[in-house]
């Protein structure tokens, strides 16, 4: 259920309160929720998600992405959550695309390089194209 992108990195379709004791016993620290609230009728609800994160022991924060698409607000917010984790780090979403996407922006602000990140999300099986001229954009300015 969880893909990786990077030793470090997880990410994953939408999780149920059962995951997160998987989460926990692959060392995960921090749960990441790019899910907006109420986006479907079968999600599991983001403060019960987080609640089991908390009672696990494990830091939770949500940076809900819509399908309108990313904001650098939300792409800041992702650096901070990645550098201020404690280990491992598991994001999700409905398919773990927007997850995906969200994590080659944040890499890329940070200096990341596109082309290493492209193939790291593409060997966990998504596609960061849509977003690529923003990554190319993001490391130039980095």
């Amino acid at each position: 259920m969880f893909r990786t992108l990077t030793n470090d990195i997880f990410v994953a379709p939408q999780i149920g309160v059962d995951a997160v004791a998987e989460a926990k016993d692959l060392g995960v620290a921090l749960i990441i929720n790019n899910r907006p609230e109420g986006e479907s009728d079968d999600q599991v609800p983001g403060a019960q998600i987080e609640a089991a994160a908390r009672a696990a022991g494990i830091a939770y924060v949500a940076i809900p992405i819509t399908h309108s698409g990313f904001s650098e607000p939300q792409v800041h917010a992702m650096v901070e959550a990645l550098s201020g984790a404690k280990g491992k780090v598991l994001a999700y979403c409905r398919s773990g695309t927007r997850s995906t996407l969200l994590w080659a922006l944040a890499e890329s602000a940070q200096g990341g390089d596109p082309d290493a990140l492209t193939n790291m999300a593409a060997k966990a099986g998504y596609d960061v194209s849509p977003v690529r001229p923003l990554m190319d954009m993001l490391k130039a300015r980095a």
